[in-house]
């Protein structure tokens, strides 16, 4: 069975997301379970930036308990380097972190390293996404345009670890008119998942949870529910 995959609003690395992390670790079945870390998001913002949050990611992951290896992504081309496709192969956990979405899409999609990233959830691995890591991995993506004026949004197919469904993170620092605003305009039978800060939805084999302090804002078409820690749904999109 396919592993498990957490879609998380912001909070990577933060203590705040400690217990939601120390589940997703349990759920290997492992005692020291082998961590990914992918910073590939944050390139665009320069190498320091870049090598910081991989550093980051293996301080937070090994105080957690588990064994982790940075895999230094910075595009295509070092997304089909052999050896990075292999660590990405051999993990537990892969966690991709947040940054620029669309870099991240580009670097991953029909490279080793995206190939590696689906092997290795079809064998059981834990996938964790944190913002623009969250909204990679769901079946679309939105973007902003480069103009004046930034509507209608455009949208891109994702890798679809988890299909039909698009992410909005940072969820609670967008005026919601805005949010509701961009999830109206989804495509056709796309369920938006709007995720707080601090917080995670976690999913496998059709049933997903919250975890963390704030809530999952889940838009069928029009229709609007709330779901805060602990509480469970389904994804299916309401026709």
């Amino acid at each position: 069975m396919p592993g498990p995959v957490a879609l998380v609003g912001a909070g990577e690395i933060l203590p705040e997301m400690d217990e939601v992390d120390e589940g997703l670790l349990r759920s290997t079945g492992r005692s020291r379970p082998r961590v990914a870390i992918i910073p590939t998001a944050p390139w665009l913002d320069g190498e320091d930036v870049f090598q910081r949050w991989a550093a980051m990611g293996v301080d937070h992951f090994e105080r957690l308990g588990a064994e982790v290896e940075p895999v230094l992504v910075r595009g295509r081309a070092s997304a089909d380097d052999l050896v990075n496709a292999q660590a990405i192969g051999e993990a537990d956990l892969v966690y991709l972190s947040g940054g620029k979405p669309a870099w991240l899409l580009g670097a991953l999609d029909g490279t080793r390293a995206g190939l590696a990233l689906r092997d290795a959830h079809d064998r059981g691995a834990v996938l964790a996404g944190c913002s623009a890591g969250a909204m990679v991995l769901a079946g679309r993506q939105f973007e902003f345009r480069r103009k004046l004026l930034p509507w209608p949004l455009r949208w891109r197919h994702g890798l679809a670890f988890v299909p039909g469904v698009a992410v909005i993170p940072h969820y609670d620092a967008w005026p919601e008119p805005f949010s509701a605003l961009m999830a109206l305009q989804a495509p056709r039978g796309t369920v938006v998942l709007g995720i707080d800060e601090g917080t995670a939805l976690v999913g496998q084999a059709g049933t997903w949870q919250v975890q963390g302090a704030g809530r999952v804002t889940v838009w069928r078409g029009r229709r609007r529910e709330r779901f805060r820690d602990g509480e469970a749904f389904g994804l299916a999109r309401d026709e």
